[in-house]
């Protein structure tokens, strides 16, 4: 009997289909072994030498590979393709020697970037030994995130606030997010003018933008106030006595190429603008089609590797794309050779593969029925720009002409139409912040030179210039892509903490810097200036990569960064102060003493204080400019314990309601009200069950007495009870395993009654 090791059980029960009898598939659930969570894990005095320990979690899992392996003939290591995978291998084979049960026997590594019958044997069928040149730069990634993380995470609880945590590649993220919106802040708002002519011609109307006055060429700025606006108008009004004379017409023909596959990046981005998803979710998502789905014959892997920087296709999955285009769009819809992609990350594994259908024939319709909505629309998304990627140019006919109001100004008209949608009929990549402009959609009737058009009307049209978009998930991670921060398996990471840390909050899709957030991130960019540089960091990872390949050590690596570092750590923690950092002069004079002003962080935030405290105690919020900010005024109510105003209020948690008449009144309650579900609580039978959010926006229901009665639940509460065991309450759960359910809330119940899908719906 032969082992074979992967990281999870579905994967596990995928491979073991494809591998048959005389092969036993474990699953590690992950690493095996991580560094000792304490001080002294990365030993900076002996070669930086690690000590690792077994994850407590994963401890049964060992056991069980042990057990096994003491009656297997070899072992095969199958973890993924990616650096981390290798390490996860090369824990567990130094896990099982140093438990002294791999004896003798054959220790194999296997690789394969898809999940499939064919993937799987050809990998077993051809081995090779653990490449320590990966599993050294995985080492050396893990030793640099815990040296920074514990030697500047305390540095930061000394000089700003209990509890923050700082790390290598989140630092120079949440910089990025922070200095985006700096310059949204210091963002001056400039006027300008366009002028437009509505035009028709044999009933078809059509406008065209000025793009000469008197002669001279219309920039942004040309016109920049009304005045100059009106007299433009008039001019030119005047000078076209109702009529523009066509001067010039163009006639192009353009081709666009289809994007690139997917690599992970692309993925993420594509996935948060076309479905909303989260990198974390896409990720996650992707695992499960990477892992198996049953669509009908047993779990098959649907797409290759998800983590991956490459936009490779293998020889043989571009021959089945090119085979599905003849049979169902026609031999016409094909280029007439392969359509081949250049990687353009330099430090990108060109063994690996793009993200791809691991068969184009698993069309998303055939098979919609087995996967779960969001499975179904990430699997779409992939599917179509696969094949999109291998199919003709689309060809766009473009016209713009020149019409001209006499000697006052020429006005150009521009539009374009679809001659040929080539791979458009299957795929369009989106876009990001990049609004469609008026000539994207937009025909224009037959135009000839000496032409003249009939003018309905010129338009002046008053613009201002807008400030840059604060990052949405997709813009982020196209930035620390471009930057070179992180690297494929890392993007929903950095965004994950910074969310946990509360450094960034999000607001319509957007990341906004919390105060905490900003604080930190002007401590490191001030005193730690290389260490968040875009430039450092993306060098930092260019070395790692470079450890990979074997053309670096990793011990010398981690020498040339730790020495100065931890001088610039020493240096720091001796010779600034807290106010240094937690305090930024306003130039404002106090109202009460004269003493200057200061913006500090307190425990809701930054607020300004006078810089004499405590002798002076004049505090102030801070409006957007750093002015005063009167406290918004709930109309028509009256705190109901003293009669003083309700006011809304900033709290550590975000908005809420509270008495205007703090702190001699403590009286507050939610902004946005719960919704109360009328069953009553089950366990003080005075409350009812009402429906509240958390922190992080997601859902859950507790009493109505809280916090004299703590009852919470997260799954929708019924007034039913417990056939088993009584209880006065059941819960309404969903899950994408077993469907929707009536569910016991207590543990030790475990009852579970499937629901009708319409049942559910009248439960709500």
């Amino acid at each position: 009997m032969n082992l074979v090791i992967v990281e999870s059980p579905a994967k596990a029960k995928t491979i073991k289909k494809y591998l048959g009898k005389g092969f036993e598939v474990l699953a590690s659930y992950g690493h095996v072994r991580d560094l000792i969570p304490k001080e002294g894990a990365v030993d900076t005095e002996d070669g930086f030498a690690m000590r690792y320990d077994v994850i407590e979690r994963n401890g049964k899992h060992v056991k069980a590979i042990v057990d096994k392996l003491k009656k297997a003939d070899a072992l095969y290591l199958a973890t993924d393709p990616d650096r981390e995978g290798e390490a996860i291998s090369w824990h567990l084979y130094e896990l099982l020697k140093g438990r002294k049960v791999l004896k003798e026997k054959p220790v194999h590594r296997v690789v394969f970037h898809e999940i499939t019958k064919k993937a799987i044997q050809e990998a077993v069928d051809h081995p090779r030994d653990l490449s320590m040149e990966m599993v050294n730069a995985q080492q050396a990634r893990r030793a640099l995130d815990y040296l920074v993380g514990f030697n500047l995470s305390p540095l930061l609880w000394k000089k700003i606030r209990r509890g923050l945590s700082a790390g290598r590649v989140q630092s120079p993220a949440l910089r990025m997010i922070v200095e985006r919106e700096e310059e949204i802040e210091a963002f001056v708002a400039r006027e300008y003018w366009s002028i437009e002519a509505d035009l028709n011609k044999d009933k078809h109307a059509f406008s065209a933008k000025l793009s000469q006055l008197n002669g001279e060429k219309v920039e942004q700025f040309t016109i920049t106030n009304e005045v100059q606006a009106s007299a433009a108008e008039q001019a030119l009004s005047t000078a076209a006595n109702g009529e523009l004379d066509i001067l010039k017409v163009e006639k192009k023909q353009r081709r666009r190429n289809p994007a690139p596959p997917f690599i992970t990046s692309t993925l993420q981005q594509e996935a948060s603008r076309k479905l909303g998803f989260t990198a974390r979710r896409t990720m996650q998502v992707a695992q499960q089609l990477y892992e198996g789905i049953d669509i009908g014959n047993g779990a098959v892997g649907l797409i290759s590797y998800m983590r991956t920087d490459s936009v490779n296709l293998a020889e043989e999955a571009i021959g089945e794309i090119r085979e599905y285009i003849t049979a169902n769009y026609g031999k016409d819809q094909m280029p007439p050779e392969p359509r081949i992609f250049k990687t353009k990350s330099k430090n990108a594994q060109e063994a690996h593969e793009a993200i791809r259908p691991t068969s184009i024939g698993f069309a998303p319709k055939e098979i919609a029925t087995h996967l779960s909505k969001e499975q179904l629309k990430l699997y779409d998304l992939i599917w179509k720009r696969t094949l999109a990627c291998q199919m003709i140019h689309t060809t766009i006919d473009t016209v713009s002409a020149d019409l001209g109001a006499g000697d006052a100004g020429v006005f150009r008209a521009s539009g374009s139409t679809i001659a040929k949608p080539g791979f458009m009929t299957v795929y369009m990549e989106g876009s990001d912040d990049q609004p469609k402009t008026k000539d994207d959609e937009k025909m224009l009737p037959p135009l000839t030179v000496g032409e003249k058009i009939k003018l309905l009307l010129i338009r002046p049209e008053q613009h201002f210039t807008e400030p840059p978009p604060r990052y949405n998930e997709a813009t982020l991670v196209k930035a620390l892509e471009e930057h070179g921060i992180g690297r494929p398996s890392t993007y929903a990471s950095i965004i994950s903490t910074l969310q946990d840390r509360e450094y960034v909050e999000m607001d319509r899709k957007r990341f906004i810097p919390t105060d905490v957030g900003r604080v930190v991130s002007k401590f490191l960019t001030n005193y730690f200036t290389n260490y968040v540089d875009y430039s450092f960091t993306a060098k930092l990872e260019d070395e790692l990569d470079a450890v990979s390949r074997g053309e670096e050590e990793w011990i010398p690596l981690l020498e040339k960064f730790w020495k100065p570092f931890k001088e610039k750590v020493d240096y720091t923690g001796e010779n600034v102060k807290r106010s240094d950092v937690t305090q930024e002069p306003t130039g404002e004079s106090c109202p009460e003493c004269g003493n200057e002003l200061n913006i500090r962080l307190g425990r809701n935030g930054r607020f300004i204080g006078c810089s004499n405290y405590p002798e002076c105690s004049y505090t102030r919020d801070m409006g957007d400019g750093g002015e005063r900010a009167d406290p918004e005024k709930v109309e028509g109510r009256q705190c109901p314990e003293c009669e003083s105003d309700l006011i809304i209020r900033q709290g550590r948690y975000g908005k809420f309601i509270g008495c205007s008449s703090y702190p001699a009144c403590r009286f507050i309650e939610p902004l946005e009200k719960p919704v109360d579900t009328g069953v009553e609580c089950p366990q003080c039978h005075k409350g009812t069950m009402m429906q509240r959010k958390s922190r992080r926006g997601k859902i859950f229901y507790s009493c109505s007495t809280y916090p004299k009665c703590d009852y919470a639940v997260w799954n929708e509460p019924l007034k039913e009870p417990c056939p088993d065991c009584g209880w006065p309450m059941l819960t309404m759960k969903t899950t994408k395993k077993r469907g929707t359910e009536k569910v016991c809330p207590q543990k030790e119940c475990g009852y579970a009654e499937a629901v009708e899908v319409e049942e559910a719906a009248n439960a709500d």
